[in-house]
């Protein structure tokens, strides 16, 4: 048996029957949290000194595309309906070779815990089975938990996108999931799926079919441009073909043009929206989602999405969406002729909404999201104790707002500990360099990407 506890810290835990304590301990045996209190016994166990700390549960990230990793800073300028779709699924993802999946996947996952996201949902496009399979091969030796989601090859934006009649790789994915995913404790199975927005009715219905038979969360990328008022009319028609087909197993991304009424039956249905706010602002996805689903009686959860143009750094996300949404709420009653006497969403609700609610939409919230006896140990340990977060009068508060990934000084992945005292432990982040910086600039080159 593994033991370890994590002494002195003060725990955010996320769970209202085991609050946030002072100085207090956690234990973990063989990577499950067992105890959470104040002098816990631990004889033989490893002891994490987490005087001045914070410890939290790990972000997690409910919708990126880690393979973009080695095309950092190539986006910034460009719209989702015009560069985006022209450069990145039309050229750049059709001339990613296996090992590119790899190392963009493996140093994605790298920056995902160097900055405190413990799990992701990995949205890949996958040119082969074997693009599938090195894609999956870097989220294990990164050390990740992850949901690696099969969505569509990266080789033909006109065959796959649009109005695809094309389904799925259904032998591949099958086969991925047998050979690579199904027994790993760390990772589960998504599909990507590009619902009634890009492909026909009969090919969206089949896709999300395919997923339940596999016991798969289905993420749909839907409401984010108006690409398919050129298929339903003038006006945005929600989720179309697949409105009876809703269900807890459905994650939708972004979500922008739905109407409030689509809104409130997907959230009735127990469907999670994953937002990201950043991206959707630059990209011109439209005004997030996040009024929407807390209006309907749910709470989106944060994710990145396109690490080619902002940082992977989920904490970036759960501030600019909440003030984001500070920001309209604020606005509506400045407009009545009123002075704002409150905010709206919480530090804490942001929080949650990067952790327990990001557990939630991924299926995963019996393992994650919160720190519980029970679950299995993702933590993060901020440091409390310098300049820029002392003194730390509310830990959550210092946690989203005063820091930043430089303050994350332990992060622990199923109880083993992946980075330390500020650093990565995994020694593939020095190894691999080369070529992952290698592999960006051959993709850009053969892209054409001049910038």
């Amino acid at each position: 048996m593994t033991r370890k506890i994590i002494r002195n810290g003060t725990v955010v835990s996320l769970d209202p029957d085991v609050g946030e304590l002072a100085e207090a301990d956690v234990l973990i045996e063989d990577g499950e949290i067992v105890d959470v209190g104040r002098g816990l016994s631990a004889e033989n166990a490893e002891v994490i000194d987490a005087a001045g700390q914070i410890v939290v549960p790990g972000f997690v990230d409910s919708h990126i595309h880690l393979a973009q990793t080695q095309v950092r800073g190539i986006a910034g300028d460009w719209s989702l309906m015009g560069e985006y779709f022209d450069h990145m699924l039309g050229n750049i993802t059709g001339l990613y070779r296996p090992e590119d999946m790899y190392l963009g996947g493996l140093f994605g996952a790298f920056e995902k815990l160097h900055t405190g996201t413990t799990t992701a949902l990995d949205w890949s496009y996958p040119n082969t089975l074997e693009h599938g399979e090195r894609a999956v091969d870097a989220l294990r030796d990164a050390g990740l938990r992850a949901v690696y989601t099969y969505g569509p090859p990266g080789d033909d934006a006109a065959k796959w996108w649009y109005e695809s009649d094309v389904g799925l790789p259904e032998e591949n994915i099958r086969e991925l999931y047998e050979g690579a995913i199904r027994d790993d404790d760390l990772l589960s199975l998504a599909l990507g799926l590009r619902g009634p927005d890009f492909c026909t009715d009969k090919t969206a219905r089949a896709d999300l079919e395919l997923a339940r038979d596999l016991g798969a969360l289905s993420t749909i990328h839907m409401g984010a441009a108006l690409w398919p008022s050129s298929v339903y009319g003038e006006e945005y028609q929600g989720f179309g073909a697949i409105e009876d087909m809703l269900g807890p197993d459905v994650n939708v991304a972004h979500g922008n043009h739905f109407a409030q009424e689509d809104v409130d039956h997907a959230v009735e249905q127990g469907v999670s929206f994953s937002s990201t706010p950043e991206v959707e602002m630059q990209m011109g996805h439209g005004i997030p989602v996040t009024e929407k689903v807390l209006e309907a009686g749910g709470r989106p959860a944060w994710g990145v999405d396109v690490c080619s143009n902002v940082s992977g750094d989920v904490g970036s996300q759960m501030r600019i969406g909440m003030q984001l949404q500070r920001m309209f709420d604020n606005q509506a009653v400045l407009e009545g002729d009123e002075e704002v006497t409150e905010v709206s969403l919480s530090a804490r609700d942001t929080l949650e909404m990067a952790t327990i609610e990001g557990a939630k939409a991924l299926g995963l919230d019996d393992e994650i999201g919160t720190i519980t006896p029970g679950k299995r140990a993702d933590l993060v340990l901020f440091d409390a104790s310098d300049f820029m977060t002392a003194p730390s009068h509310s830990p959550v508060q210092t946690v989203v707002f005063q820091a930043d990934p430089s303050h994350i000084d332990t992060v622990l992945v199923d109880g083993e500990v992946v980075k330390r005292d500020g650093e990565l432990t995994n020694p593939k982040v020095h190894e691999e360099f080369d070529r992952f910086v290698a592999s960006g600039e051959r993709l850009l080159d053969e892209a054409g990407i001049d910038l």
